[in-house]
């Protein structure tokens, strides 16, 4: 099971509402939302491979789905204006709602 954890831009448009709400939880439980339809991802490869797997299932033909990975070298290369933060690597274990 590989522990190594890379970086993800999750980018998605879905027709229908009920979809979209159902996808957007499923990302909040994997990312921070950046916008309403993008996310950021600090995931290891075992969780995005679940995580395309869950969203393969939600989504229909007439949606469209963007995974993009960002290497660590890229990060700090990553031009942000009026947002806040797009990378943020987490090293806590649990998060407390």
């Amino acid at each position: 099971m590989s522990t190594h954890k890379k970086f993800y831009l999750i980018c998605y448009d879905i027709r229908d509402p009920k979809r979209w709400r159902k996808c957007y939880r499923l990302l909040k439980s994997y990312g921070q939302p950046i916008q309403y339809s993008v996310f950021q991802c600090y995931v290891s490869e075992t969780q995005m491979a679940s995580l395309r797997w869950e969203l393969s299932v939600a989504l229909s033909e007439e949606d469209s789905l963007l995974i993009a990975p960002i290497q660590k070298a890229d990060v700090n290369r990553i031009v942000q204006l009026n947002v806040r933060s797009i990378i943020e690597e987490r090293t806590d274990r649990f998060e407390l709602f």
